[in-house]
């Protein structure tokens, strides 16, 4: 089923399965919420999960698999295209992201980083046309041009990240199946295959030097999760 663009969320709030999961009181890393809660007149509250493969959950789901995941495309565009940082005063901490609709707060936390990219669409390197990083599930509306030069492969995780828009938070995590892909392409230091941080990336005919831009982002080595508050999904 679509949603309409001038529809919220109505749909999805009025199926039973959410009905059933906003009676039920959370306590999440010490902060405590009722799906659906009204913490003012006319304002409702939901919050979220966001995992390493950029599937969204609602935050309180006891099973975060592919089958329990939000699928729906409208749904995907219209959540994610209204993401940014949670700067409400209200959950800050444990959800650092939100996505406003209206009159409703959509609280977010995350395993890594809130946007995964999944797809390389366009060209895929061949000069068939500007290649173009899709993620979350929103195919060609959630994209983020490629920048072969942007890519920073993290030291303390193994991890690999790429740009997307500032209100996001300015880095997106590529996910491990993109970036199994996207690895022959890497060039190393000599002796430093499995051991360092790549130096080059080979892409459409050329040899890109790595700027490793992205390092700014992150604290030190292995602190990834700070940025998300999350924990691995089920």
């Amino acid at each position: 089923m679509l949603l309409p663009t001038s529809v919220c969320w109505s749909w999805l709030r009025g199926s039973r399965f959410l009905k059933c999961q906003a009676k039920k009181l959370t306590s999440v890393r010490n902060v405590t919420y009722n799906q659906g809660q009204s913490p003012e007149p006319r304002i409702r509250e939901y919050f979220y999960y966001i995992d390493h493969q950029g599937q969204l959950f609602l935050d309180d789901s006891k099973v975060k698999n592919f089958i329990s995941c939000f699928k729906d495309k409208q749904f995907l565009v219209f959540f994610f295209s209204r993401l940014r940082r949670n700067e409400s005063g209200r959950y800050q901490d444990s959800f650092p992201f939100l996505s406003l609709c209206g009159r409703e707060r959509n609280f977010v936390r995350c395993d890594d980083r809130p946007v995964v990219f999944t797809q390389l669409l366009g060209g895929a390197g061949g000069g068939g046309g500007p290649e173009l990083l899709s993620y979350c599930g929103g195919a060609e509306r959630l994209v983020v041009p490629f920048c072969p030069t942007a890519l920073y492969m993290h030291p303390g995780n193994g991890r690999l990240y790429h740009p997307c828009v500032e209100r996001s938070g300015s880095v997106g995590l590529v996910r491990s199946a993109l970036a199994i892909e996207l690895s022959p392409r890497f060039e190393y230091r000599p002796g430093e295959e499995h051991i360092g941080q790549p130096t080059h990336f080979n892409w459409a005919g050329s040899r890109h030097q790595l700027t490793n831009e992205l390092a700014r982002f992150f604290r030190e080595p292995g602190t990834q999760q700070q940025e998300g508050q999350g924990e691995r999904a089920s």
